[in-house]
C-alpha cells in the first residue's frame, strides 16, 4: 500500500555519472532490477526498516535501487540514495527535540554514524565529476509543497483513473524550463514579497535543481495521495494554474487577484493535509 506522500524527483542521464556508475546502472537495467514508482515507496520503507533492525544501533548500508526513464532512447535514472537519506532523517529526528527523547527515538550510536555519512557525503568524498552530492528525491507527506508546482505547466500533466488501471497523477518537465520558471517565479517574489518564507522556499527549490545534470527530467508525482482524493478531484486539480495566475497577479502589481489564487491553493492542499489527523 502506498505512503500518503508526494514525490519530487529528478532522472539524469547515464553521462552524469561517473564510468563505474554508469556500467552499474546499465547492468541494474539489463537485468530487470529497477522498481516503478508505484511499488518504490513501499519497497524503500521495508528495505529501511529491515535493514535498521530492532535496535536501531547501526547505519545500514542498502542496496543502490532506482527509478528508471527512458526518454527520447535515452536512458535516465533516478537512484534511491537511501543510506544519505536515512542518515538525514535520523539527524533531523533529533533537531529541537530534549536528549532523553531524542536518545529514544534514535540512539547516539546511530546519530553519530548519520552525522559521519552525512559529513562524507557533504565534504566531497562523493561529488560526481561534475557538480556537488545531490540526493534525487524529495519527499513530503500529505500534501504537496507548493514551490513544487512553480516548476510545471498543467500540459505536463500525465493523468490516470481509468477503473482498469491504477490511478495516477504526475508532471514531467525538463529541468531547462523548471529552472527558468524557477528563477522567473524567484524574480517575481523577491520584487514583490521580498525575501519573504515562500521567496526562500522557492530559491532553495531552484538552487537544488542546479545541481543536475542540464539534459535532466524532472517529476512531480503525486503517489500515494490519489487514494485521498476522487476522480473528479484529480480531474480537476488545476494547482499549477493557481500558482502560475498567482505569479501573474504579481508581476501585474495585482495583488487581490494573487492572492484569491493562493487562498484557493492554500484551502484545496490544507484539507488534505487535516485527513492526517482522521482515525
Amino acid at each position: 500500500m502506498p505512503l500518503f506522500a508526494s514525490y519530487l524527483r529528478v532522472y539524469e542521464p547515464l553521462t552524469a555519472f561517473d564510468r563505474d556508475r554508469q556500467s552499474y546502472w546499465r547492468r541494474y537495467v539489463r537485468e530487470g532490477r529497477a522498481v516503478a514508482p508505484l511499488e518504490g515507496p513501499g519497497r524503500q520503507r521495508s528495505s529501511v526498516i529491515e535493514a535498521l533492525g530492532a535496535g536501531w544501533t547501526r547505519l545500514p548500508d542498502l542496496p543502490d535501487e532506482a527509478y528508471v526513464l527512458e526518454a527520447d532512447d535515452t536512458l535516465l535514472v533516478c537512484p534511491w540514495n537511501l543510506r544519505i537519506r536515512v542518515a538525514e532523517a535520523a539527524l533531523s529526528a533529533r533537531d529541537g527535540v530534549p536528549p532523553v527523547l531524542a536518545d529514544a527515538f534514535v540512539p547516539p550510536i546511530l546519530a553519530g554514524q548519520a552525522k559521519a555519512a552525512v559529513d562524507d557525503w557533504r565534504s566531497g568524498a562523493r561529488v560526481l565529476e561534475h557538480g556537488m552530492p545531490r540526493l534525487h528525491e524529495q519527499t513530503a507527506t500529505w500534501g504537496v509543497p507548493l514551490r513544487w508546482f512553480v516548476l510545471f505547466e498543467a500540459a505536463e500533466r500525465d493523468l490516470v483513473i481509468n477503473p482498469s488501471d491504477r490511478r495516477a497523477l504526475r508532471y514531467r518537465t525538463e529541468i531547462s524550463k523548471a529552472r527558468r520558471r524557477a528563477q522567473r517565479a524567484l524574480s517575481v517574489l523577491r520584487k514583490s514579497v521580498g525575501e519573504a518564507p515562500i521567496t526562500e522556499a522557492v530559491e532553495e527549490a531552484a538552487r537544488w535543481l542546479e545541481e543536475f545534470h542540464p539534459r535532466s527530467v524532472v517529476e512531480l508525482d503525486y503517489a500515494g495521495l490519489v487514494r485521498l482524493l476522487s476522480d473528479e478531484a484529480l480531474a480537476d486539480d488545476d494547482s499549477t494554474d493557481l500558482v502560475a495566475a498567482g505569479l501573474a497577479g504579481l508581476s501585474r502589481g495585482k495583488a487581490e487577484e494573487a492572492s484569491a489564487a493562493y487562498d484557493r491553493l492554500v484551502a484545496r492542499w490544507r484539507a488534505v493535509q487535516l485527513l492526517e489527523r482522521c482515525n
